[in-house]
């Protein structure tokens, strides 16, 4: 008798905690009121904004096709990786709050999807992005450690422009053949091999003589990727850049090289503008009809379920703060598909309670008890519970490894509204209803048939 009713004292201090943390203004307004008439002071929630996607927040959806007509088929993955790996660096130059590039394969042909949320005027985002990779090898200026030490000062004081210690080669990505990840057959330490074309070799060549012992920097679209040193002249056309590479950072660095190599140009094929208006509309709307449904479900189980539905429904408010404050903390992105997926776990944790419910009441008509009609009612009912939410995880869970953006984030949401709506139907309405055993309360029996 007493172990229910101090769980359901934690669950709901649990569901506080969490509502606050998912809406911390309205406890850090009151907060702010109490310190204003009384001086008390009061901790306040610290408020951590839920992430919203792009149909919500706003922003551009492009997509693009991929040319890998001149890309052998072995190694059009890792072009695509690669081409991905270079976008994402091209989209961080807006300021964008972490942008969605990845790509898609449909038969033989190749996308790649990029999302900038907060991003109104694609035409900027769209120039930088249909660029093709360009790869430079560049070498020491004259005055390379001068350069450096300038570029130091200028760090530590804050003032002035930092100046490119590298300059510009011939050697470029058109004369790069491939690159890969290669093993030392002694230490197994990875490291990246380059294959240079016939007049690629010649120029590496060259410029691995003038330059032995000093830097030769790789750059992709500007920005420095690498700067192995030159150990020596290198003929042949076959190169190995060396160091403290992990399987990964190795396998990395052959991607970009690769994608700065070879041609794969995309063109765009869809462009989708979310204004902030928009998405606000969007989000309120899913918001109300979230409430709305909320309300109608309440109604309804108290309708037919009297007290026992006005504790389900009490345990239905404690499953949306939860899953509210889980969507916060993971973080899972806001899209409208993904509020549809909490939404229809809302309906899966009331279907569960009604199965409950329904149990209790041939256990109570036929003359149980009614702690016995409880434990019965949860017992026998749980198997269809079980069923039904497994088959429905199953679904969800290849939905989300085999679907594209958009249904990745309903799965996402519904794996979650799934886990913890047996949670709370299980546990949380249990304990609320046995908190109600040996009470005045339990031999009221139209309360519970």
């Amino acid at each position: 008798m007493k172990k229910p009713r101090i769980i359901a004292f934690l669950i709901l201090v649990l569901a506080f905690f969490a509502g606050n943390f998912a809406f911390p203004q309205y406890f850090n307004q009151a907060s702010d009121f109490v310190k204003e008439k009384t001086g008390l002071w009061l901790p306040k929630f610290s408020e951590v904004p839920f992430k919203l996607g792009l149909d919500l927040q706003g922003g551009v959806h492009l997509v693009y096709e991929a040319d890998l007509s001149g890309v052998e088929e072995a190694d059009k993955s890792s072009s695509m990786e690669g081409l991905r790996d270079v976008i994402e660096r091209r989209v961080n130059f807006f300021g964008v709050d972490e942008p969605v590039v990845q790509t898609e394969q449909n038969g033989d042909r190749y996308r790649l999807i990029v999302e900038l949320a907060g991003v109104i005027d694609p035409s900027q985002a769209i120039e930088e992005i249909g660029k093709t990779p360009f790869l430079q090898f560049r070498e020491q200026k004259e005055d390379f450690e001068d350069i450096l030490e300038k570029n130091q000062e200028i760090l530590e004081g804050g003032e002035g422009e930092i100046t490119d210690p590298f300059q510009d080669t011939d050697l470029t990505g058109q004369y790069l053949k491939k690159a890969e990840i290669d093993f030392d057959s002694t230490t197994y330490q990875p490291s990246v091999s380059l294959k240079f074309t016939d007049s690629g070799a010649d120029l590496f060549e060259q410029i691995t003589e003038k330059n032995t012992g000093k830097i030769l920097a790789i750059y992709i679209d500007g920005i420095l990727i690498s700067s192995p040193v030159v150990e020596g002249k290198i003929s042949g056309g076959n190169a190995l850049i060396t160091g403290s590479f992990t399987i990964e950072e190795a396998k990395e660095l052959a991607r970009n090289l690769n994608a700065g190599a070879l041609p794969v140009p995309i063109s765009l094929v869809s462009e989708q503008t979310v204004g902030p208006t928009l998405g606000k509309i969007s989000l309120e709307k899913s918001l109300q009809a979230g409430l709305l449904g909320l309300v109608a479900v309440a109604l309804f189980m108290v309708f037919f379920y009297r007290f026992a539905g006005l504790l389900a429904s009490l345990a239905l408010v404690v499953y949306i703060v939860l899953i509210l404050g889980l969507f916060k903390i993971i973080p899972v992105t806001m899209t409208l598909a993904g509020i549809g997926g909490m939404i229809l776990s809302i309906g899966i944790a009331v279907d569960a309670n009604v199965l409950i419910f329904a149990r209790m009441r041939e256990e109570l008509g036929s003359g149980k008890s009614f702690p016995l009609s409880i434990q019965e009612g949860f017992k026998r009912a749980w198997p269809s519970i079980r069923d039904g939410n497994l088959t429905t995880l199953l679904v969800a869970f290849v939905l989300f490894f085999f679907g594209t953006s958009f249904v990745k984030g309903f799965s996402l949401t519904l794996i979650i509204g799934i886990l913890v709506s047996m949670f709370s139907a299980i546990f949380v309405t249990h304990n609320f209803l046995r908190c109600f055993e040996g009470t005045k309360l339990e031999k009221i029996k139209w309360l519970w048939k």
